[in-house]
């Protein structure tokens, strides 16, 4: 059974998520966003850019169901980055970093997630509007492709996935190298 019903407008399943995520109202107003790996918290910039794609991403994780669990948050990001982040950079920067951390938790599920996208759309190119979050859930993810299961992947799915993975764990690994080099000249 579906965790947000596909007659539940989108404002709807959206409020459903933050409340049983424990989001509040979405954190969007928030200076910083916390998060934790293990026991230790990290804290990040709520920057503009990141406001402005997480309020879409939100919205994908009611259309996909990926949770908020590590590797959920990898699943959608694999999902973000193959259906196309379009305009968002800050999606961009973050879903790449997410994927590479999802590919040593669980590859295949992440794997899934990013052929499932390949053959989806999301809404990185639409306009957060009324109309939007009046939609019914089950009707805005028949327009993006999501009732239907994915093809079998192909080699172009299997390709842009080695390719994107690639980018995604430079992406983690150069600020880690960088402070390892400093560090090194330092001591």
């Amino acid at each position: 059974m579906s965790q947000y019903a596909d007659n539940l407008t989108v404002r709807d399943g959206r409020t459903q998520y933050f409340r049983v995520n424990k989001l509040g109202d979405g954190g969007y107003s928030d200076r910083w966003i916390r998060f934790k790996v293990g026991p230790l918290p990290l804290f990040l910039p709520n920057t503009q850019a990141r406001i402005r794609a997480v309020r879409f991403h939100d919205i994908h994780h009611v259309l996909t169901e990926y949770t908020t669990s590590w590797t959920g948050e990898a699943e959608i990001s694999a999902w973000e980055i193959s259906s196309n982040c379009a305009h968002h950079y800050a999606a961009w920067f973050l879903n790449l970093q997410v994927t590479a951390i999802g590919l040593l938790l669980n590859p295949a599920a992440v794997y899934r997630a990013f052929v499932r996208g390949r053959h989806c759309t999301n809404l990185y190119r639409a306009e957060l509007n009324d109309a939007l979050f009046s939609t019914p859930i089950g009707e805005l993810r028949q327009r993006l492709g999501l009732t239907t299961s994915p093809p079998r992947a192909e080699g172009a799915d299997r390709l842009a996935f080695v390719g994107w993975s690639l980018c995604g764990a430079l992406m983690l690994a150069t600020p880690l190298l960088i402070g390892l080099v400093g560090l090194s000249v330092l001591i």
